[in-house]
């Protein structure tokens, strides 16, 4: 046997006999470390010839990583033992008496949840939910959304590879809106919803994530018009934000599902300068800042449900839930709301037995 395998024998055998972490940390440094007896032999191939090199380099380097694994293997087999020593040391007594601190809270998305449908409770709506896996009729088509809309493209929709029973494209939804059209195709007028629920857009950056939730509302009934659209709304965020000079401007816009649509700036009366939602100001001293989207429910949504628009007349509109906490509660980055991090929940979030009212205050 030449001197190398002698040394590769002895060194496998020492590593394999370490007892512990510390003596195999020892063996490594004597044997690779910058003194070590491989470091030294792999020094000495710089002063050999070619034909020297050739013959004992592979050797060397064999003997290297024939250590280096043995190294490795041994670290694995040390660190499981430890682990299991642990494991088998510690208990955990589950009979105990549970902390009486209060734990947890309630996170701002579903605070603010609660927050609106005490709000629309009040002016007479219902909450409704539906699937958040939608067929692409509901999602798109009957929402007078047509095939060639931007809307539809793979980068903003998850779609299934599978298509429902009836050849339909299956998706997850992108906004509840097709809870309307089962509202309208399932309930008589008058119908007066609001929808909440998660929605799902492929965009991700501080300000988007693949998953965000929303909240549409819709109103059909006789003889609704844009009034009526803009007292709900004026009445559903002066109450949200708790205060009463809060006003709209609503700007002319395009959405497929509504005509004529209308794009919501809220603002309010700045006073020295102080702003509670952002935003641009006027010459008038108004604050504003986009909000939701809104409008007048299209004729041909309306008959797209069955029922007939020379009769019945409606308003929906939709914001983005957690786009409203970070305006009341002063957040700025979305992507916090879904990392689970505990001493962000700990600031942020609500103590459970506070439920919303509107006589005791919505955010009390």
């Amino acid at each position: 046997m030449s001197d190398i395998e002698a040394m590769q024998a002895r060194l496998v055998g020492e590593i394999s006999a370490a007892a512990d972490p510390d003596a195999l940390e020892a063996l490594r440094v004597a044997a690779l470390g910058k003194a070590g007896t491989i470091t030294a032999l792999l020094k000495t191939l710089g002063g050999m010839t070619p034909e020297e090199r050739q013959a004992q380099g592979p050797q060397i380097h064999g003997l290297r990583e024939a250590v280096t694994a043995a190294i490795a293997a041994r670290k694995d087999r040390l660190d499981a033992a430890v682990l299991e020593a642990k494991l088998a040391s510690e208990r955990l007594d589950m009979t105990l008496p549970a902390d009486a601190a209060p734990q947890g809270s309630i996170h701002p998305v579903s605070q603010v949840m609660d927050e609106l449908a005490e709000i629309f409770a009040d002016m007479g709506f219902a909450v409704a939910t539906g699937p958040e896996i939608e067929d692409d009729w509901r999602n798109f088509t009957a929402l007078n959304i047509p095939e060639t809309h931007p809307a539809r493209a793979m980068h903003d929709t998850f779609y299934f590879p599978d298509q429902d029973e009836e050849g339909r494209a299956m998706l997850l939804r992108t906004h509840t809106s097709p809870v309307q059209i089962r509202t309208m195709m399932a309930q008589e007028p008058p119908i007066r919803i609001i929808a909440p629920g998660r929605v799902y857009r492929s965009d991700s950056d501080a300000t988007h994530t693949p998953m965000f939730h929303q909240i549409e509302g819709l109103v059909i009934d006789r003889g609704i018009h844009m009034g009526h659209l803009k007292w709900t709304l004026e009445t559903f965020l002066k109450a949200y934000f708790e205060r009463d000079d809060i006003v709209l401007r609503l700007r002319p816009s395009y959405f497929p599902f509504t005509e004529p649509s209308a794009e919501v700036d809220v603002g309010y009366k700045q006073e020295k300068g102080r702003r509670i939602v952002g935003g641009h100001g006027d010459t008038e001293g108004h604050a504003w800042m986009e909000l939701l989207g809104s409008g007048m429910v299209n004729a041909r949504v309306i008959a797209n449900c069955g029922l007939d628009p020379n009769e019945w007349q409606g308003f929906a509109f939709g914001v983005g839930v957690d786009r409203l906490a970070m305006l009341k509660y002063g957040m700025d980055d979305l992507r916090a709301f879904f990392d689970g991090d505990l001493r962000w929940l700990a600031h942020y979030g609500f103590n459970a037995l506070s439920v919303p009212t509107l006589s005791g205050g919505i955010s009390a």
